[in-house]
């Protein structure tokens, strides 16, 4: 037997000196169980295990029974002894050997130790105690049941569906504990057939499914993606608990249906189900997504509300859910509000700071970090380097790249250089980005050559552009965004034939172009809008109110649609109409309509906002007097009073002194002066129009006009 030949040498014979050491005749003041008993569930195993030994030299009658057996080795699993539970396999073995019961044939004791050496990480012991179990014809579904598990437990998912069908081959009749397993190793293999046929022999075996096995047929279906095979479990469960709602709510966001994950939360409190920390961490990043804050402000209160302390990575993840929120001012008070923060803990926040524009802030988190004692990872630069990017701040950020290694033992990796070479070029040096691209002691990734050809599309760089872009296409030959790029790069530069083709070879690569989309909560409810889509909104009447409203607001400030960005060999009337049925517009007029005066606007979008789009939302945040919050793919800009939060669109003087304008491109310094121009408009408009006119608040939009 594999664990007595394992035994160490001085365990067998620190075993015999314990054996030798006891009498022979020993007078009780108890019975043998009774003693053993009492001392097993106080935990004095070393204690328990001597008297057990030092029975065997007595007659069988003196042996503990099965009873006490089974409590002894019940305590070695949940403390993980394998010490002890090899000293009383040893025991039970050579009691055999002395003619004695043989209880290591009894299923339960079997059952006991293949879970013992499981738990313990010895798989093949444990299979080995299985192999001789199953010597006996009847072997019970305990048995089988307890290998599957182990294996299961210890990564081997295949073989606990090999055991399961064993136990079929052995026409033994499974019961719940047997299916449950079965479920569970199928979703680890997302073997779905499987997992359905499973599903079919509880059906047939008239079996009534526990909620254990309901739980577990739940979380396969979820774990596959099979929706209505979830909702119908779910709704035919007689009784659901927190693992069930988990599971269901699990369901929901593998479809990427938020709004019904939200409102399965919401029920769940309803029904007074209550949550585990499983469900806010499933939740809250569901939030984060769509920029639910209402949703996620709940979440906040149900767990002030709750008696249990909640545990970092929960509060860690309250503060991801506000930072991608936008509402970085809550995502600081839960930081510092937390009685204990880990490495996790400031990395959120600092990267918190990061994408919300305040790259000052990080930098300052970053440096109370380290007077912390606190060490940096690869993460936190990751978060620096690319919020340097985004802020303009090209020195501090190859400052900061140049002390990882030297002062924090952090490599670069390739996300690192992904970093530099975008923070480069978007500051356009482009030369120097190429350097670094060059010299790195790595292959550069798509993510690197993506940052270089973004750079290009910046700065006007069409026949660099292509370059890259072909390198791109062999290395990422399914990334339609790349396809996308350079068809931006050459409608930038008026060379429709080459756009034509570009989309030409999307077509036949079967790719299309991702339509923007923007999401916005409003009562608790999550509404979508597609660029160009919603016409009946856009056709009723109240659309129609707030959107001339803005229009002679928007003309009083100056504001003219920006038809370059609409990459479309069309007319510019077309153009115009395009860009004004752009997904974020749609939102913003939304919220306008269904929020009341005053109040702050959030909206999520799945590509890079427009320039247009940006200068128009700037304006609407001046005339409504709304904060509006928009996330894009790149960073957040928060709108207020007709400026950016973004560093980069505050156009502050000595930002653009830095400029070189002999090497600037046309298309950047266009860019340049149409913002400059915008935002004199925007301020000597105001002026004027305050000045000579009697203005007044639209009482149900708060438009100015």
């Amino acid at each position: 037997m594999i664990s007595v030949v394992s035994l160490p040498t001085n365990l067998t014979v620190s075993t015999n000196i314990i054996a030798t050491s006891v009498p022979k005749t020993r007078k009780q003041s108890r019975p043998l169980n009774s003693d053993l008993r009492s001392l097993t569930k106080s935990g004095k195993l070393d204690e328990a295990l001597r008297l057990i030994e030092s029975s065997r030299s007595e007659s069988a009658a003196a042996e503990p029974d099965l009873e006490s057996y089974s409590l002894l080795l019940h305590a070695c699993i949940s403390r993980k002894s394998l010490e002890h539970g090899r000293r009383l396999y040893l025991h039970l073995l050579l009691s055999k050997e002395k003619g004695n019961h043989d209880l290591l044939k009894n299923p339960i004791l079997t059952s006991k130790f293949i879970t013992l050496y499981s738990v313990c990480g010895l798989i093949d012991e444990a299979r080995q105690v299985f192999q001789d179990g199953l010597k006996d014809e009847n072997v019970p579904e305990s048995v089988w049941v307890a290998m599957a598990i182990g294996f299961s437990r210890n990564g081997y998912s295949k073989e606990a569906l090999f055991v399961y069908r064993g136990m079929l081959s052995r026409l033994v009749q499974p019961g719940n504990f047997a299916f449950s397993m079965a479920l569970k190793a199928c979703t680890d293999l997302l073997e779905l057939s499987t997992g359905r046929a499973v599903h079919a022999q509880i059906i047939k075996c008239n079996e009534e499914a526990d909620q254990v096995v309901n739980n577990a047929l739940l979380r396969l279906y979820a774990e596959c993606g099979c929706l209505d095979e979830v909702l119908r479990v779910f709704e035919e469960m007689p009784n659901r608990n927190i693992v069930s709602w988990n599971s269901l709510i699990a369901g929901y966001i593998r479809h990427e249906q938020v709004s019904e994950s939200l409102g399965a939360f919401r029920r769940m409190q309803g029904e007074e189900i209550g949550f585990s920390w499983v469900t806010l961490t499933t939740v809250l990043p569901v939030c984060s997504l769509v920029t639910a804050l209402n949703s996620g402000r709940e979440i906040h209160a149900q767990i002030v509300k709750s008696t249990r302390k909640p545990d970092v990575p929960i509060l860690n993840s309250l503060m991801d859910m506000y930072a991608k929120c936008g509402a970085i001012d809550y995502c600081r008070r839960v930081f510092e509000g937390m009685w204990s923060k880990d490495l996790t803990s400031w990395n959120t926040m600092l990267m918190g700071y990061a994408i919300n524009g305040r790259i000052q802030d990080a930098v300052g988190i970053f440096n109370k970090m380290v007077d912390s004692g606190i060490r940096p990872d690869s993460v936190t630069f990751i978060a620096l380097l690319s919020g340097c990017s985004h802020g303009g701040l090209t020195e501090e950020g190859q400052r900061l790249f140049n002390k990882m290694r030297k002062h924090y033992g952090v490599s670069p990796t390739v996300e690192h250089y992904a970093c530099l070479v975008d923070m480069l070029g978007r500051a356009g040096s482009i030369k120097e980005a190429l350097e670094v691209v060059k010299l790195m002691p790595m292959r550069p990734s798509g993510s690197i050559w993506g940052s270089l050809l973004n750079s290009c599309r910046l700065h006007g760089k069409v026949s660099l552009g292509q370059f890259i872009a072909e390198r791109l296409f062999e290395i990422e030959p399914s990334n339609q965004g790349n396809y996308v790029m350079l068809s931006n790069i050459y409608a930038n530069a008026g060379m429709w034939d080459n756009v034509k083709a570009v989309r030409e070879m999307m077509e036949r690569r079967g790719m299309k172009k991702e339509v923007g989309c923007s999401w916005i909560q409003i009562k608790n409810r999550i509404h979508t809008f597609v660029a160009g889509g919603g016409f009946e909104f856009r056709n009723s009447a109240e659309y129609k109110k707030v959107w001339n409203e803005l229009k002679n607001a928007m003309e009083v400030f100056g504001y003219v649609p920006r038809t370059d960005v609409v990459l479309h060999d069309v007319n510019e009337e077309i153009k115009a109409m395009w860009v004004c049925a752009h997904s974020e517009r749609l939102a913003t007029v939304f919220a306008l309509i269904h929020t009341s005066i005053g109040m702050p606007i959030r909206i999520t979008k799945n590509l890079r906002v427009c320039v247009d789009c940006h200068a128009w939302i700037k304006i609407v945040s001046r005339v409504t007097g709304r904060v509006i919050v928009l996330r894009d793919t790149n960073r957040f800009h928060h709108f207020r009073e007709g400026a950016c939060s973004s560093p980069i669109e505050k156009l502050q003087f000595p930002w653009i002194a830095h400029i070189k304008l002999p090497n600037a491109s046309i298309p950047h310094l266009y860019d340049l002066l149409h913002s400059l121009m915008l935002v004199l408009l925007v301020e000597l408009g105001y002026q004027y129009y305050s000045k000579n006119h009697k203005s007044h608040w639209n009482s149900s939009t708060g438009i100015l006009f």
